[in-house]
C-alpha cells in the first residue's frame, strides 16, 4: 500500500485518465493511505464519499476531496500534514 500526502495528492490525482467517474477513481486508489495532519485515510474510501459522479480534471476530484475531509485533516496553518 503507498502512502501520500495530502500536498502531493495532486500529482497523484494527476495519473488518472479524466474524465474519470467517481466509482472507477474510488477503485484505481483503493490502495492508497493519504497522510494527513490527524491521522491517515483511505484515499479510494475518501473518493467514494464525494458527490460528483464525474470529475473531468485532477483539478475537480482534488477539490471534491477537500469536501469531504474533517477540518482538522488540513491542520493548523504553517503545519505540515503527516508530520509530526
Amino acid at each position: 500500500m503507498d502512502r501520500v500526502k495530502l500536498s502531493e495528492s495532486q500529482s497523484v490525482l494527476s495519473e488518472l485518465e479524466y474524465p474519470v467517474d467517481r466509482a472507477t477513481a474510488a477503485d484505481e486508489f483503493a490502495e492508497i493511505t493519504l497522510q494527513l495532519a490527524d491521522g491517515e485515510r483511505n484515499l479510494g474510501k475518501l473518493i467514494s464519499q464525494t458527490t460528483t459522479e464525474t470529475f473531468d480534471t485532477p483539478r475537480d476530484l482534488e477539490t471534491e476531496l477537500h469536501n469531504v475531509l474533517p477540518r482538522e485533516a488540513v491542520g493548523e496553518p504553517f503545519q505540515s500534514e503527516g508530520e509530526g
